[in-house]
């Protein structure tokens, strides 16, 4: 089992898009996925077609309440087989005030995560914008985290500061994290500008930057409306197929490190 934190500071850059859909394409490949959804926008989990106000109990929960574990909280991906979602709401803002004098409260999430790993082949965590209370729990409980970073002039700006934090946790918090690839977002080929951020996230992430580029597609942004993930509503798009190659890139990466 691995536990892997999507992150970036930086909003707009696809985290939830790519949370989505690459955790769909490996639960169609066999595995079994969880998302946990650590957002208080909660965008991963309407972008799955669950109506939030019908949530009963939510991540917010089992982070607040030590007689509520995840196992309450999870369900079930009605549209995707072997795919199960531990979803948001906007209580969850509140989190980090309610926490502020718990003990550890840096490792809630670990604790809960550490009582339901063996049921599943991926944890993956989409964080907020932000590197407060709720990112830190998710960075001491990951393996390694995905940075989806998108292909604009501003690109690399705040990447310092998000490799300081993961540095951070790594010596007080989680020793073992380590980075697990960047995912270049909002890519045009036919523009320099795309390019030339390929060329600069390359020179600094050099191996861990993904073969496989996101590109801008009207598909992509539509889907998360509709409550379903790419593959869902249109298979065929060229965002539906990228997403589908970087999977398979995932899952080769995988394999590597394990031979």
């Amino acid at each position: 089992m691995k536990t892997i934190c999507i992150f970036n500071q930086k909003g707009g850059v696809g985290k939830t898009t790519s949370n989505i859909n690459l955790c769909s394409y490996l639960a169609l490949e066999g595995y079994k996925i969880l998302a946990i959804d650590m957002d208080p926008q909660g965008n991963t989990t309407s972008g799955l077609g669950i109506d939030k106000r019908k949530i009963e109990l939510s991540i917010y929960d089992a982070l607040t309440s030590d007689s509520v574990s995840l196992k309450d909280v999870i369900i079930e991906c009605q549209v995707i087989n072997n795919f199960f979602l531990a979803p948001a709401t906007m209580e969850l803002a509140g989190a980090e005030v309610e926490l502020i004098n718990k003990q550890n409260r840096e490792l809630i999430l670990k604790n809960k995560i550490n009582e339901i790993k063996d049921d599943y082949d991926f944890i993956f965590i989409d964080c907020p914008p932000s590197l407060g209370f709720l990112t830190i729990n998710a960075l001491s409980v990951s393996d390694s985290v995905l940075i989806p970073i998108q292909c604009e002039f501003y690109a690399l700006e705040g990447v310092g500061q998000l490799i300081n934090t993961i540095q951070l946790v790594k010596k007080s918090l989680n020793k073992n994290i380590e980075i697990e690839g960047v995912i270049l977002t909002m890519y045009d080929g036919r523009t320099n500008l795309s390019n030339e951020v390929l060329k600069e996230v390359k020179n600094y992430f050099k191996d861990k930057v993904y073969n496989t580029t996101i590109p801008r597609n009207i598909r992509l942004a539509e889907s998360p409306s509709f409550g379903l993930p790419i593959m869902l509503y249109d298979d065929k798009c060229k965002g539906a197929e990228c997403y589908e190659k970087l999977a398979k890139e995932f899952l080769s990466r995988q394999h590597k490190k394990e031979g």
